[in-house]
């Protein structure tokens, strides 16, 4: 394969943010490439969109890509990524399978995405004000109460040097716990003070808000927030001590050791859940990295749905062919006539690539929103089972294209946002004959079915088997077995046991 056909398969796995890095790069090196928003100068500023629709007709194969346009081939002025698919028709996708006649609606003006909170890109609030309102993080909290409560300068320092130990939940770091679980002596050392003034700044610490903070471990901080509550009574200190016995539901063992009775253990374990055992995320919630769709979709008036690319997150290029003719009679040198043609080579190519992709993957997400159209209008009981060839063989495609296609791609749906990948499922067979079984639809069943067990009852596998077999799904105990342990769900005799703790 050529450099280019490499760098176009490349192209096609990135998603958009990966695809706005690596055309920064292209951008760094290459003087003939430039953003497309402009800057004012002699480049224009505005240009199409890349390929935000889907569009009639094939489009060409990864395998069918376009050569590298030649030096004398361009015509004085900027080539933008979108120019290439201004004549294109655009369609929406229908129920049955059929484009429609052309005619378009984006809802009216551009309308910034907004996510699934509520958020949106034009968010005009104060950055003042922002970090004005902004929470007080754990470690602005502790130092705080360490200036208040420990006046003696040695003492802070022994605090301060704990506080850097810890960790987001709150908890002093594994390693330097385990010193500490010792006999201070590594601490003590470093810090050139003896062992048991460390553990009596420590004890100190561990009386701080958030109760439970500077804990060693899950245990030590249950204690600790249980004397908070004055709640840390011989029988509880006993079930702190035995959690491995808790988290195995092993309610006889337990309610012996404790020497309590089924009532008092319930409320118990009642209490124990009640606790927080990461108390520092309290201040310091651990950060979700949001998602951003690469695919966009919406209903049609008309019936169907609109599919399009998230404009706002696709890079826009320019090839200033003005810049190019301008310099390109200053050259003197062979060699540097052959690096502007060169450069505009790869230039042209890049742009080529990027209408390339963005249609390819229109016509990818298009026939995969065609094939489980049921699910979009139905939910997960309307999944089909897909696989990688039927979408090859409908668009004409070969199937690594596809997969390279569905790689770290997600559609922003009326559903949610989804991974391209969660629509490729394996099938099931029917019990009575007829359409086969989606496995990700078979899996939401089997959640619907433990999750409306009665109280006082669990379902064993091979009764969610009969009951899966009479609603026509022909499926094995195993196969519910592994699905209902790959959605980490416990078995039937795990799940009576916690009804019993719960009764």
């Amino acid at each position: 394969m050529t450099p280019q056909l490499q760098q176009a398969i490349k192209m096609l796995q990135l998603s958009n943010l990966e695809l706005t890095e690596f055309v920064e790069a292209e951008i760094e090196q290459n003087p003939l490439l430039e953003h497309g928003e402009g800057d004012g100068g002699e480049a224009p500023a505005s240009e199409p969109d890349p390929a935000a629709t889907a569009m009639n007709g094939a489009a060409p194969g990864i395998a069918e890509a376009l050569p590298a346009a030649q030096a004398g081939d361009s015509a004085p002025g900027d080539l933008a990524a979108g120019d290439l698919a201004a004549d294109a028709a655009d369609h929406w996708v229908t129920a049955a399978g059929e484009d429609g006649d052309g005619s378009f609606d984006r809802g009216g003006d551009a309308q910034p995405w907004q996510s699934r909170n509520g958020g949106s890109d034009n968010d005009d609030s104060s950055g003042i004000e922002r970090a004005a309102s902004r929470p007080q993080t754990l470690r602005e909290h502790l130092v705080e109460q360490i200036g208040a409560d420990l006046p003696d300068p040695v003492d802070r320092i022994i605090a301060f040097h704990l506080l850097d130990q810890l960790d987001e939940a709150g908890y002093l770091r594994s390693d330097f716990a385990g010193d500490l679980g010792g006999d201070f002596g590594g601490a003590a050392e470093r810090l050139g003070c003896p062992p048991e003034r460390i553990e009596r700044v420590l004890a100190r610490l561990q009386e701080f808000d958030p109760p439970g903070v500077f804990a060693r471990d899950l245990a030590e901080c249950l204690a600790l927030q249980l004397r908070d509550r004055n709640r840390l009574d011989p029988a509880m200190r006993i079930l702190i001590d035995n959690l491995p016995l808790l988290a195995a539901r092993n309610a006889a063992a337990l309610m012996r050791l404790c020497g309590v009775d089924a009532a008092d253990f319930a409320d118990m374990v009642g209490e124990i859940k009640a606790l927080d055992p990461r108390p520092g995320h309290a201040f310091d919630p651990p950060l979700a990295q949001p998602v951003i769709p690469d695919i966009i979709m919406r209903a049609h008036p008309q019936d169907g749905w609109i599919i399009e690319l998230n404009a706002d997150t696709l890079p826009r290029v320019l090839v200033n062919n003005r810049y190019y003719a301008r310099i390109s009679g200053a050259v003197r040198s062979k060699s540097e006539r052959e690096y502007l043609t060169d450069r505009l080579q790869a230039a042209n190519w890049l742009v080529k690539s990027l209408h390339q992709r963005a249609t390819t993957i229109l016509k990818v997400a298009g026939e995969i929103v065609r094939q489980q159209d049921g699910f979009f209008r139905h939910g997960v009981p309307a999944l089909r089972p897909l696989i990688l060839r039927d979408i090859a063989d409908a668009i004409g495609m070969h199937e690594s294209t596809i997969s390279r296609v569905t790689t770290n791609k997600y559609l922003a749906t009326p559903r949610g946002m989804f991974e391209l990948k969660y629509f490729f499922t394996s099938s099931i067979a029917a019990s009575r004959g007829g359409d086969a079984h989606s496995a990700e639809a078979v899996r939401f069943r089997i959640r619907g079915l433990i999750e409306g067990e009665p109280s006082q009852e669990t379902l064993s596998d091979e009764r969610i088997v009969e009951l899966l077999q009479k609603d026509g799904v022909d499926i094995a105990r195993r196969t519910v077995a592994k699905y209902r342990e790959a959605m980490r769900i416990p078995s039937s005799v795990q799940r009576r046991r916690d009804k019993m703790l719960v009764l």
